[in-house]
């Protein structure tokens, strides 16, 4: 009989890993500290137009680069004669699930297939979940969702309840958790029972994935500008959406530009404190993930993390909560667009951001989502 003990099943955990991905991780490790990142994503084994293709057949990516005309010139009221930077966003909202995440999830889920699962798990709060149930749902693959959502007193976060109801309604298995280590536990758990694939967020396939935003971005700014942009903005957590728009952004020839990482200043709260949990009015895309998740990659639940946000990252900006709300109030109200919050937190920075470059400087805000 297996041992289902908290102690027992982390025993388990590379094993159970390597079962749930068909990836032997340990064949990148070099000694000591030292692995081959660069190895372990080229074993990927598909092109950025080999994955701009597999996305393309489940309705994801070539999404609009839109300019935010008056925001814009509302920045340029605001600053010293002469600076004001142009701002774009990709609106990643039109992707199927709603966010840029439909991109990590349309890989994950298509490696899943090609490698015969029944069936993929993810640990989300929420955007994350829906996409990866939208691309299930799309492929014929089976879907869990596990949440944490409620801290001890069973309270739980507005924002990650409503998408416990997309991620059902795409029709996928639904597992709500209160904080703390009883996620990753659950996870691996039902990795083991079901012999699902490990939809991670931190998977080379996953990161692969959003390459294309990059990639993508980069060639609509040459294409009607003429030029890559200067700098491009990128709401940071777990890193997985930095890394993936900046490696995609190199891929298409663009070395030169210059990668901002934006979180919403959470200082002194803990990610994966009980008491800390309801304290803030952000699930993801805050310093309690970002710096963590930064500094110290692989704390995830793989063995190694292919979110490595500092390898790309050459400035960190961080916003407050007031601003980032202030901000989505903004662009609904002079751009006519109505998204959330998560990607809003990087045009918060942006706005920041084109206040202090001159005005033929550009800045892309890489994603949108609700």
């Amino acid at each position: 009989m297996t041992d289902h003990t908290y102690e027992a099943v982390m025993s388990r955990k590379n094993d159970i890993m390597q079962s749930s991905l068909k990836l032997d991780f340990s064949k990148y490790e070099r000694g000591g500290v030292e692995f081959d990142y660069d190895d372990m994503m080229r074993d990927v084994g598909l092109s950025i137009e080999e994955v701009i293709s597999i996305e393309r057949s489940l309705g994801v990516g070539d999404t609009p680069l839109l300019e935010l005309r008056n925001i814009t010139a509302l920045a340029r009221k605001l600053a010293k004669p002469g600076f004001g930077a142009s701002i774009l966003v990709k609106d990643e909202a039109c992707n199927p699930s709603g966010s840029f995440k439909a991109r990590r999830a349309a890989l994950s889920c298509y490696d899943a297939k090609r490698k015969n699962y029944k069936g993929v798990i993810a640990a989300t709060s929420g955007n994350y979940g829906a996409a990866v149930a939208s691309m299930a749902a799309r492929l014929g693959l089976k879907c869990i969702v596990i949440q944490e959502c409620y801290d001890s007193r069973f309270v739980g976060q507005p924002e990650i309840l409503e998408k416990q109801r997309k991620c059902e309604a795409f029709g996928a298995e639904v597992i709500q958790l209160t904080v703390g280590p009883e996620l990753f536990y659950y996870t691996l758990r039902l990795l083991e029972e079901t012999g699902f694939y490990n939809a991670s967020l931190y998977t080379p396939s996953a990161i692969t994935g959003i390459e294309t935003l990059g990639y993508e971005l980069a060639l609509q700014c040459k294409e009607r500008y003429g030029r890559a942009p200067d700098w491009v903005l990128a709401t940071h957590a777990g890193g997985g959406n930095l890394t993936g728009t900046a490696r995609g952004i190199m891929k298409a020839g663009c070395e030169d530009v210059n990668i901002a990482a934006v979180s919403v200043d959470l200082s002194g709260l803990s990610m994966a404190s009980d008491g800390d949990f309801n304290r803030k009015s952000f699930t993801t895309g805050h310093t309690g993930f970002g710096i963590p998740f930064a500094t110290l990659p692989d704390r995830s639940d793989v063995p190694r993390n292919a979110a490595r946000a500092l390898r790309y990252m050459d400035r960190y900006l961080l916003v407050k909560q007031g601003e980032v709300f202030y901000t989505t109030e903004m662009l609904a109200s002079l751009e006519g667009l109505e998204r959330g919050p998560a990607g809003n937190t990087s045009l918060a920075g942006a706005f920041a951001l084109a206040r202090e470059l001159p005005e033929e400087a550009m800045i892309v805000v890489q994603e949108t989502e609700y």
